[in-house]
């Protein structure tokens, strides 16, 4: 894959200097200047049609633009990419295709109908409708805790604006890298395509993202076959179902002292030596955590009672 970068913006994702006034509940007042995040538009061309605007930070532009093509599935991987050229401005990124994938990007665009997604079942339906299911790897508790920790530590952008999301993508309790951007989604699809771009093999990779795991963000993760999904927020009814239905393994609401899984296809969430008497025991579908002191029952529920 050709890159050819000529934006003068680039990596330009904070802005100092803004001029505020900050008032205290105690009546203070103290004039400063602000760092914020930065906010851009970018348009996406494949093959020279226009498929998609990006609402963004100019960060990793390249980066983000190859995942998000990838988790929606228009591309197999770089190897279906010939180049990628990003004008002066970072307005319009030109993505042109290798000739088998252009070929094959048509001939789906051809067959595809437009689908109108009007009820729950519809939208389970739609995002499922491709996805092909990945294959689950075995996790360990005290490695999600480690990264739950690093997490914690907070990423660059969002420590200096308080405006970004974070994505970190990582190999057991080892952190390859961290990307960031104003948008989740975003965030997550810079850290995909990085990890494309690197060569990093993402069927052994762990995803922790900062943002809540609607079903489209899950799809994406299935889409690129991570096995294993973890975030600091919450899911939906529909995420829970569709990483269920593809081997997914879903950990949300992580911290570091607490975690909640949502599937675990291997039942790796028996925990051993985490401190506090806690462990997990699962039985058939039905999961069960457990204190020295006090117990408490549920679907969900590591580290909580």
């Amino acid at each position: 894959m050709k890159t050819v970068d000529l934006s003068v913006q680039r990596n330009h994702a904070i802005r100092s200097g803004y001029p505020m006034l900050h008032l205290g509940a105690d009546g203070g007042r103290k004039k400063s200047f602000d760092e914020v995040q930065t906010e851009s538009a970018l348009d996406v061309l494949l093959d020279g049609r226009p498929v998609m605007r990006l609402i963004c930070d100019l960060s990793d532009t390249v980066a983000l633009v190859v995942g998000r093509l990838f988790t929606e599935g228009f591309i197999g991987g770089v190897c279906d990419i010939a180049c990628v050229y990003v004008n002066r401005h970072a307005t319009e990124v030109r993505v042109t295709l290798a000739s088998s994938a252009s070929r094959r990007l048509r001939g789906e665009a051809r067959d595809s109908e437009p689908v109108s997604i009007a009820t729950h079942g519809a939208l389970q339906r739609e995002l499922g409708s491709r996805l092909r299911p990945v294959n689950p790897i075995p996790w360990s508790a005290d490695d999600v805790f480690s990264l739950a920790r690093v997490f914690s530590s907070d990423s660059p952008m969002h420590r200096r604006t308080f405006g970004a999301h974070s994505c970190y993508v990582a190999l057991g309790d080892r952190v390859l890298f961290c990307c960031e951007d104003l948008g989740r989604h975003n965030a997550f699809d810079k850290a995909i395509g990085r990890a494309l771009i690197e060569g990093i093999d993402l069927r052994r990779a762990t995803v922790f993202t900062s943002g809540r795991t609607p079903a489209d963000m899950t799809a994406k993760a299935i889409r690129a076959g991570i096995p294993i999904l973890v975030s600091k927020a919450v899911p939906t009814d529909l995420a829970i179902e569709l990483a269920r239905k593809n081997g997914l393994t879903l950990i949300c609401s992580a911290h570091p002292d607490s975690m909640r899984v949502f599937n675990d296809p291997l039942g790796c969430a028996e925990v051993r030596g985490c401190g506090d008497g806690l462990r997990l025991e699962v039985q058939g579908a039905s999961w069960e955590a457990t204190r020295v002191l006090g117990s408490c029952s549920g679907e969900v529920a590591l580290g909580v009672c």
